[in-house]
């Protein structure tokens, strides 16, 4: 999968076609045919998470050295996880582990997770992203949002993820309005809880409200105590297969 420019404005297409976004797979010493799926030709991903240890660790990782090179090697696009806690981050401890990340792991941008959602915190995301952009040239930037943000955010990344939770929630969620004059490829879908016999329904979902990267699994949350992001769903091959024949068209 070749590594495409970066836009940030406006309903500028990325170019993008329907895939998978991972948000952030379990240690590669945890899940080891996780990472190794990734890279099996024809795997339809547009970009990996790595979180080592809640964002870069304090020094590098060689079995995450590893992985990320695998992934860089068919080149699928690694993202380093920063984590903005709702804005309670500094600007300066953000850009201090994207440091980390750059010069450690070759990271190609990077999902900032748990990001603000409000008007009055754009400039300070719009600058965190700035910054960002300038470590590398053409990184891939992705808003963890969860949710539907203030429409300005759409300006400064790549990416937005407007839904992050339960099938449960999925299935009656609305789109807002604003999204439609953006492509699908500006927009991420994290639903976990899944059902096997749902998933058509769930890629239909995601087609109806504009989102061309999506991550479905069966795993939950176990009412909170679990990720359900670490590991592949049980349906791994069945959504590689429908995600990989276009779920937009």
């Amino acid at each position: 999968m070749p590594h495409l420019t970066s836009v940030t404005t406006g309903t500028t297409s990325t170019g993008l076609g329907p895939g998978l976004g991972i948000p952030g797979y379990a240690h590669p010493l945890v899940a080891p045919l996780e990472w190794g799926e990734l890279t099996r030709p024809g795997t339809p991903v547009h970009w990996v998470v790595l979180n080592v240890s809640g964002g870069p660790g304090a020094r590098p990782d060689p079995h995450c050295l590893e992985a990320a090179g695998r992934l860089h090697t068919v080149g699928v696009r690694v993202l380093g996880h920063l984590d903005a806690a709702y804005g309670a981050r500094t600007h300066g401890e953000l850009i201090s582990e994207a440091h980390r990340y750059v010069d450690w792991y070759r990271v190609d941008g990077f999902f900032l997770n748990r990001c603000p959602t409000e008007r009055a915190m754009l400039p300070e995301v719009g600058r965190t992203i700035t910054t960002l952009r300038s470590l590398l040239h053409h990184g891939h930037m992705v808003l963890g949002h969860g949710t539907h943000p203030y429409p300005g955010y759409v300006e400064y990344a790549d990416q937005l993820v407007t839904f992050s939770g339960s099938w449960s929630d999925y299935r009656w969620s609305q789109v807002a309005e604003w999204t439609a004059d953006h492509p699908p490829e500006r927009f991420c879908h994290f639903v976990h809880g899944v059902p096997r016999g749902h998933l058509d329904e769930a890629l239909r979902i995601a087609r109806w409200q504009g989102a061309a990267t999506i991550w479905f699994t069966d795993r939950t949350d176990r009412g909170g105590r679990a990720d359900p992001w670490e590991g592949m769903p049980g349906y791994w091959d069945e959504i590689v297969s429908r995600v990989g024949t276009g779920v937009s068209e």
